[in-house]
């Protein structure tokens, strides 16, 4: 079994700017691929998870996403990071649509944890909402961190990681 490191995409992996759909609004937080590589390299698989409820309002498109997630999922990669298409989540419906993928609900970690064969108790979450942790706890995640949004990230703040 494998231990992941779940992370929430819009507040930590990027600036949360308001429901971005586009490359030109996607700013990396200070930090994170340098995060995210020193977790891989203690062994964490980087995972994912995102309420992406900008598709279901019509804010923009499935294939705006996919085409961000793409160009995010490159510069992953030219940092080091080894992810692809398989370790990204996401809901693209809004609110009231009563999913089971909408965090807090563990729709997605669930999902991961199937296709990966993931090790929840020793995995952790990363997010920046109180939905992230509870759909973290709903899934069995041992480990949530609840950071600021837009923060840069320290390893050293993650006791026992």
């Amino acid at each position: 079994m494998k231990k992941a490191l779940f992370l929430d995409r819009d507040g930590v992996i990027n600036i949360d700017h308001g429901y971005v759909g586009k490359i030109e609004d996607f700013e990396f937080v200070d930090g994170i691929l340098d995060f995210i590589k020193s977790a891989q390299k203690k062994g964490y698989l980087p995972i994912v998870v995102t309420n992406q409820s900008g598709i279901g309002r019509g804010y923009y498109s499935l294939e705006d996403f996919e085409k961000l997630t793409d160009w995010m999922l490159k510069k992953m990669r030219q940092a080091g990071i080894q992810i692809d298409r398989s370790h990204v989540f996401h809901c693209p419906h809004s609110p009231d649509a009563g999913c089971n993928c909408r965090k807090p609900m563990p729709g997605m970690l669930l999902e991961a944890k199937k296709r990966f064969n993931i090790d929840m108790k020793n995995s952790w979450m990363i997010g920046d909402k109180p939905s992230d942790i509870e759909a973290a706890k709903n899934a069995g995640v041992g480990n949530t961190y609840l950071t600021e949004k837009n923060r840069k990230l320290e390893l050293k703040e993650l006791h026992g990681f």
